[in-house]
């Protein structure tokens, strides 16, 4: 069962749960995990990986949020500690919007960092 989410571990707001919760049901995905990783991406190096997945990966760290459960890899939990996510809609466009406090800087497309 997941647990909950460690003092170091991303965050969701409410903007980002009411979200992925929508998704969730329109896809009929019920009781998959919000997987969250960083990959090799863009001008900076680093970006975000975000999907839904029916299992965690074997050595994920898995915990739960107002009923969203959470997966990240060892790997990306170093780059995602004290990371909140929000989901932002404007008229610019609709998405999640990371702040992560590990990110020196981000390139001018807003899609990779590096730390």
């Amino acid at each position: 069962a997941p647990q909950s989410a460690p003092p170091e571990a991303v965050r969701l707001t409410e903007g980002a749960i009411r979200q992925v919760k929508e998704v969730i049901k329109a896809q009929g995905f019920e009781g998959y995990f919000f997987s969250i990783r960083v990959v090799p991406a863009g001008c900076s190096g680093l970006g975000y990986d975000l999907n839904l997945v029916k299992e965690s990966k074997a050595g994920d760290s898995v915990w739960e949020q107002d009923g969203v459960k959470l997966a990240t890899d060892g790997m990306s939990a170093q780059y995602l500690a004290g990371t909140e996510i929000d989901y932002v809609s404007a008229i610019t466009g609709s998405g999640f919007k990371f702040n992560n406090p590990n990110a020196k800087s981000s390139c001018g497309c807003g899609t990779s960092f590096t730390t």
